[in-house]
């Protein structure tokens, strides 16, 4: 029993120490539980296919990004796009211009959504393949056709921490040029806009580019993307993959430091910095969270559940 005993109390020695006990109930500032209304998150059709329901994992009406990966079939994304509808929520597919191959494409893709799945909405954006299939380069030109009228919202890209695929001198001339470019569209369609942003681990640059955005006269509302919990080494493969600037230095830290190098990394940091901001300047641009569910959509659901988010089912 001694014995029993001795190992309970270094059991929760550990526990302290290393914070590996989950947390059951609801926990981290009010200010967070706001921010994380109306949060959004992606899957791909292998990923959704591991999901029994959706309803279990997300709050009812939750905006659900599709991605679109060069050579996914559409047949598998149009499916995905109509389970999420029966499932009561809101499905976003991507279009990424340098996968389409013509115009004709595009439209039957298009019909095939809003026929098959009621989808509404839409993530416009060039795509990560180096060399176009066809006509299409661009986000631009994928909204100057004309195939997205009627379309109740669109989205577009945003980079925070800059992108060295579309200016390789490492300045941001062509990504603000763009973005000039796409509020001008913003101000003469009757769709709502925003940005989607890739995924930032730290705060400082984050609210920095922001301020920057409204100073010049982007009033595109943010949809800031943010990491979901994932092993450490998994989260930086991604954010090298993916050209994440300056706050990659907050995932090289933490990696230094031996008593949280085996954890999970979980966003709490950034997103209560981002709150806490959001509530001292309700004016800031960030309209909602889009979470990229790198260590699994289950594990992100659990931490916004975590964080005051009620799945569907335990809604109702």
């Amino acid at each position: 029993m001694m014995a029993g005993m001795r190992a309970g109390k270094l059991w929760e020695a550990l526990m302290a120490i290393f914070k590996f006990g989950r947390r059951d109930t609801a926990h981290g500032s009010a200010d967070l539980a706001g921010f994380l209304d109306g949060f959004s998150i992606e899957v791909m059709p292998r990923t959704a296919e591991k999901v029994a329901d959706f309803r279990d994992l997300l709050p009812g009406g939750t905006r659900v990004y599709i991605a679109h990966i060069d050579g996914t079939p559409i047949d598998e994304m149009v499916a995905t796009a109509a389970r999420l509808r029966a499932e009561g929520f809101e499905p976003m597919p991507h279009f990424p211009a340098r996968i389409i191959p013509d115009a004709a494409t595009l439209r039957d893709w298009v019909a095939r959504y809003r026929g098959e799945a009621d989808v509404k909405q839409g993530l416009i954006l060039a795509g990560g393949v180096a060399q176009p299939a066809g006509a299409f380069d661009s986000s631009m030109q994928l909204l100057e056709s004309g195939a997205f009228d009627g379309f109740e919202r669109l989205h577009v890209a945003g980079h925070p921490e800059g992108n060295r695929d579309i200016d390789p001198d490492g300045s941001d001339r062509m990504v603000s040029e763009a973005l000039r470019w796409k509020q001008a569209f913003a101000d003469r369609t009757d769709a709502k806009m925003a940005l989607a942003t890739q995924f930032c681990f730290d705060a400082a640059p984050v609210i920095a580019w922001v301020d920057r955005l409204q100073a010049e006269g982007i009033a595109l509302p943010v949809h800031i993307g943010i990491a979901g919990p994932a092993k450490l080494q998994t989260l930086i493969k991604f954010a090298i993959a993916c050209g994440v600037g300056p706050s990659l230095k907050v995932l090289q830290k933490r990696a230094m430091d031996v008593s949280k190098l085996l954890l999970p990394y979980e966003p709490d940091s950034i997103l209560e910095a981002l709150a806490a901001h959001k509530a001292a300047n309700p004016a800031f641009g960030i309209e909602a969270v889009h979470f990229f569910p790198l260590g699994g959509i289950k594990a992100t659901a659990d931490w916004t559940q975590r964080h005051g988010q009620r799945p569907q089912r335990a809604a109702a």
